[in-house]
């Protein structure tokens, strides 16, 4: 079975005084994977950029590159895509954790390049200071040779249950150490506390960007524009490959996951950055997006 979701992302930006000049970076279009089929996609810049490129990154992630070189008091990003994704099955694979562990410490030649970089600090999740609060999290779950998809999403339901959703104590510079502590924030910080679980005990864990479908309370009508982007977690595998968790859920993702990028953290794949260049404002950012299942 799959389902065909429209995904339209909006990001606007207004400035308090006119820029003259801006260079941004757009991750919005989603990318093919085993169970993701991008039908269609078109991103564009209001106003007309004066130059566009675009390119693949490092991860396989499809970005584009805008140049704006003239006067403007307001810019719009905007992504709309089509894209069907097939149902699966939780995938198989009972190799005890610990084997994982030493499996990705030895692996050579393209494996360990693709796994590699996912097992270390990055940017936003600090092991070597985060550790001592990771690793007590995870253990509770990764119990002696408990299989690695079995530990992965007993982790995950763990972390729903023990964090609570709260869009108002985070944002995207909130120190994971804090979150850790709190026991709470949103999707992002979600997947940066289960990667840290995974990495801390020899792991490879990637975070994953994307949107999911979201259904509203009976009765109600679905608010257009009102859905927002998701994050969350996949863990190498020897015999499953990568396997995503959805730890803000508590559940494996089935069909209602829309898969746009994945990196080592949120900094590689942030889905719109840039710098403008003109006098000292203010600046009011919105973003609207909307996922909308087709017609199956």
């Amino acid at each position: 079975m799959a389902r065909a979701y429209r995904v339209m992302h909006r990001t606007e930006y207004e400035y308090g005084a006119t820029m003259t000049d801006g260079y941004s970076i757009a991750c919005l279009v989603p990318r093919t994977t085993a169970y993701q089929r991008v039908v269609a996609s078109e991103i564009s810049l209001d106003p007309e950029p004066s130059a566009v490129d675009s390119a693949v990154d490092v991860f396989g992630n499809h970005v584009h590159h805008f140049g704006l070189h003239a006067p403007h008091d307001a810019m719009t990003v905007f992504a709309e895509s089509v894209v069907t994704v097939e149902h699966r099955d939780l995938p198989v694979d009972a190799t005890p954790w610990e084997e994982v562990v030493a499996i990705a410490s030895t692996v050579t030649g393209e494996a360990a390049i693709e796994v590699g970089m996912f097992r270390s600090s990055s940017s936003l999740i600090d092991l070597d200071a985060l550790r001592h609060e990771l690793e007590p999290i995870a253990v509770e779950s990764f119990v002696a040779e408990r299989g690695i998809v079995d530990a992965a999403r007993a982790l995950c339901v763990a972390l729903e249950g023990a964090f609570d959703f709260d869009p108002h104590f985070s944002n995207v510079s909130t120190p994971l150490g804090e979150v850790l502590r709190a026991r709470r924030g949103v999707c992002q910080d979600f997947a940066h506390v289960a990667i840290g679980c995974l990495r801390a005990l020899g792991l490879a864990a990637r975070y994953v960007s994307g949107y999911i479908e979201t259904v509203p309370p009976p009765g109600a009508d679905r608010l257009v524009g009102a859905d927002a982007s998701h994050a969350w977690v996949s863990v190498w595998t020897p015999e499953a490959g990568w396997v995503d968790f959805d730890p803000t859920n508590g559940h494996l993702p089935v069909n209602d996951h829309v898969t746009v990028a994945w990196g080592r953290d949120y900094a590689d794949v942030i889905p719109v950055r840039g710098v403008m260049i003109g006098p000292g404002s203010t600046q009011h950012l919105h973003v609207a997006v909307d996922v909308e299942r087709l017609a199956e």
